[in-house]
């Protein structure tokens, strides 16, 4: 990856580390949970021999970039005037932004409230969703009742964070592969009760999927292990935070052309809605769906969603 090249920006307060290649439009990536710039290793350099300034920052609370103590730090008015920051910091006024995982809901944001700086959207995995009838976690504590669900989990700062620091590498490794389409469906979502940890009941892989390698795992591994999770964890902790700050976008549609990259075994589409997406975002494209991939999307199968960004970049460009 000798051609991709790394930097620290100043960007909404904040110092954050970019790895970037190539000249031309401006493309931005923005990675999930639990995830790095080093998600993107495989588009970084195909955007950039096809023509693009693909930039891919550690995300606020990951990596190289700061990650600021207070759990409403990481709202998504934050994690959107990051991106803005990052336009700004390079000169650039406009951008196409793309996110997968948590980083497709900032990809959704950043159209929605700064849509005059993104002119197109891709979204990996999660679609958009509107916003619902009442704060989300409220809702979910009323689906999910005496059940499990990782989201719930999450809330309560110090639990997850000392689960998944006991080992860092076997948590990257049983996260990475039970939530990929190389795992059994079962592997990612066990059903478990309430009092239950994220990783019970996940099986240990016999051996690292394909498109893992031991120096991939080496790296998340090195990086979580210096950081700790608890950046990325409190993204999950302003989501009712965000449902009262962002009412304005009860019946806002995302207007910029988009598309939306999942696979067919990504357990997100067991409760998320294509149907609500497509009501909210009229200028959907096209819909890429990967047989036999998981939830690490551009990991997983990179030539074919380098191929699938590619084309609606032309398109859009």
């Amino acid at each position: 990856m000798s051609d991709i090249t790394h930097r620290t920006i100043d960007t909404n307060g904040i110092k954050m580390h970019i790895a970037e290649a190539g000249q031309g439009s401006l493309v931005l990536l923005l990675h999930g949970f639990p995830e790095l710039w080093y998600s993107w290793r495989h588009q970084l350099p195909a955007l950039a021999a096809a023509g693009y300034h693909a930039v891919a920052p550690d995300i606020r609370g990951y990596g190289g970039t700061d990650a600021p103590a207070e759990v409403e730090s990481y709202t998504m008015r934050n994690h959107t005037a990051d991106a803005v920051g990052v336009l700004d910091a390079l000169g650039e006024e406009t951008a196409v932004v793309i996110g997968h995982d948590w980083g497709a809901p900032m990809a959704w944001h950043c159209a929605l409230l700064h849509p005059e700086r993104f002119t197109a959207v891709v979204a990996l995995s999660v679609p958009h969703m509107p916003r619902g009838p009442a704060a989300p976690i409220q809702l979910m504590k009323q689906v999910f009742a005496n059940n499990f669900f990782y989201i719930l989990y999450f809330q309560e700062p110090g639990l997850a964070e000392a689960e998944l620091e006991t080992d860092v590498r076997r948590s990257m490794r049983l996260l990475l592969y039970s939530a990929s389409g190389d795992a059994p469906q079962v592997a990612a979502l066990p059903q478990k009760p309430k009092e239950a940890k994220l990783l019970d009941g996940i099986q240990e892989p016999e051996r690292l999927p394909p498109w893992l390698t031991e120096a991939d795992l080496d790296y998340f591994t090195s990086e979580f292990k210096r950081t700790g999770f608890r950046g990325g964890l409190n993204r999950y902790r302003n989501m009712d935070r965000d449902w009262d700050d962002l009412p304005q976008l009860a019946d806002a549609k995302v207007q910029q052309p988009a598309l939306f990259i999942t696979g067919d075994r990504d357990l997100v589409l067991a409760f998320s809605s294509i149907d609500a997406m497509k009501a909210s975002v009229p200028n959907l494209r096209r819909m890429v769906t990967l047989a036999g991939c998981g939830h690490w999307t551009q990991q997983e199968r990179p030539a074919e969603v380098n191929a699938a960004l590619i084309e609606f970049l032309e398109e859009v460009s």
